[in-house]
């Protein structure tokens, strides 16, 4: 069955208005977001991987160094530090979502 939709230009026309207003409203709305604040995110996202990942290294050298032995504790504190990173970086992206 046809899409009533594709048959009707005056509806077509409708909703191709509807959705450039949209984007210009939502264009007005994110005015002061220049290309700096999406600089920062990105920024701040890849610094939220990176910590914890620095850390995870930091914490297994130490262990791999006290208690030697045949599981490698930098390697899988290192996988441990980028899980939590980028759960982190998740959640930061996810909350500035949640802002629009």
């Amino acid at each position: 069955m046809p899409d009533p939709k594709q048959d009707n230009p005056q509806q077509r026309l409708r909703d191709e208005a509807g959705k450039r207003a949209r984007r210009k409203l939502r264009a007005r709305r994110d005015r002061d977001r220049s290309g700096w604040f999406w600089f920062g995110m990105f920024g701040m996202v890849g610094w939220a991987v990176a910590i914890p990942t620095v850390i995870g290294i930091a914490i297994g050298l130490w262990l791999d160094r006290s208690w030697p032995g045949a599981p490698s504790w930098t390697l899988n504190l290192l996988i441990v530090g980028v899980i939590v990173g980028c759960l982190n970086a998740w959640y930061w992206v996810k909350q500035e979502s949640r802002r629009e």
